[in-house]
């Protein structure tokens, strides 16, 4: 199979879809590995390196035009033109997103595979860990350093001084996103408090989490409370698929100390905070209510060498085996199949469909005697 590589263009997005390592071994399987030119280098990964593995460098419209095309991030407005019947396996987010997204691929037929919504057997979602990894990691760093007073914030560093814990951080949300994020604010020496619906745990107020975190159960209510007292809060909310709660509401906001700090990573699933809206690397922040918002929607793209590494370890057997398989792969396992999120015209995600106001063309990839959805359905178009 053809296999396209495009390069990423959105803002500060360094990170690259695949490996020099990862080409050779799609090579080495039979594949003809098309890169575009300097796709890579962001990421610290030569063409020559692409060459030596025996990829194909290639210009965009090339490496679009293959039959399984995998990026990092969702196509933009100015790649829309190269969509057409074929796959894409990349971070779509498509709850989030700009419903014009789901519109084109839904009118271009094309089957669009989201990292974030295939699911192991377990349940998990072994392609958005790694990322939700490092946004989680991150955004204890960036909230940081948003506080100190030369970019606007309180001044309150998050840290130990003299045995002293300084500084309190509220994580919304208790999963991959938020627990990293918890324990970094933690093992910097603020004081942590984790918002879940962990019922066990919040009875023992989250013990055996870690030094310097407490976990209580989220409502309306304690969120709001904790959230007025707080110097940096973390949005970490996920619902697979669909759109991100709002968990925080504006006069929460509002209610928040002068100078605090709101990192919402949930941004890219539109976002557990009223006030945000998304944001990029080269202009990361707003302030509202006096309140300083960083929501930018490819945190990650900041450490594209880890990230890339980490994403291209974890996708590299999804691609295989699409490459070597197709779809028939991903029907074969209901949790992989769950990535398929349009084909053929129709909304497959459920809670996307809901999201964009898209039921009416909403039909399951797969039904439930396992046959394939047919071509004429009666679904297509957008």
């Amino acid at each position: 199979m053809k296999i396209g590589f495009p390069r990423e263009i959105k803002d500060q997005e360094k990170r690259v879809a695949m490996t020099p390592n990862g080409g050779r071994h799609l090579v080495a399987h039979g594949h003809r590995v098309l890169v575009e030119r300097d796709a890579g280098l962001g990421s610290g990964y030569s063409n020559r390196e692409y060459q030596e593995a025996g990829a194909v460098l290639t210009d965009t419209a090339e490496a679009w035009g293959c039959e399984l095309v995998v990026k990092v991030k969702e196509p933009l407005v100015t790649e829309y033109a190269y969509l057409r019947d074929q796959m894409i396996f990349t971070f779509f987010h498509l709850a989030g997103a700009d419903p014009l997204l789901s519109e084109t691929l839904l009118a271009r037929g094309t089957t669009a595979l989201a990292y974030e919504t295939l699911e192991d057997e377990s349940g998990r979602l072994p392609l958005l860990a790694p990322m939700s990894a490092i946004a989680g990691n991150m955004a204890s760093l960036v909230g940081a350093y948003f506080l100190g007073r030369p970019q606007g914030g309180r001044g309150v560093q998050l840290g130990t001084v003299d045995g002293k814990r300084y500084g309190r951080v509220l994580v919304i949300g208790g999963g991959i996103v938020g627990m990293h994020a918890a324990r970094v604010a933690a093992g910097m020496g603020a004081n942590v408090l984790v918002a879940g619906l962990d019922s066990e745990l919040a009875a023992n107020g989250g013990s055996g989490l870690g030094e310097g975190i407490r976990y209580f159960l989220s409502s309306p209510d304690s969120v709001g409370n904790e959230a007025s007292n707080t110097d940096l809060v973390i949005g970490a909310v996920l619902v697979r698929g669909d759109r991100a709660p709002r968990v925080v509401t504006s006069d929460m906001v509002e209610s928040m100390l002068p100078g605090a700090v709101i990192v919402d990573v949930s941004i890219d699933q539109g976002g557990s905070v009223e006030t945000s809206r998304p944001t990029t690397h080269s202009e990361p922040v707003f302030e509202q209510f006096g309140v300083i918002h960083y929501c930018v929607t490819n945190m990650p793209g900041a450490y594209p060498r880890t990230a890339t590494e980490a994403l291209a370890g974890a996708t590299l057997a999804c691609i295989t085996e699409l490459a070597g398989q197709g779809l028939d792969f991903l029907r074969q396992r209901p949790g992989l199949a769950r990535a398929v999120v349009t084909y053929r015209g129709n909304m497959t995600c459920l809670a996307a469909a809901g999201a964009l106001g898209l039921l009416s063309h909403y039909h399951p990839f797969v039904e439930a005697d396992g046959s394939e959805l047919p071509v004429d359905s009666g679904r297509s178009g957008g």
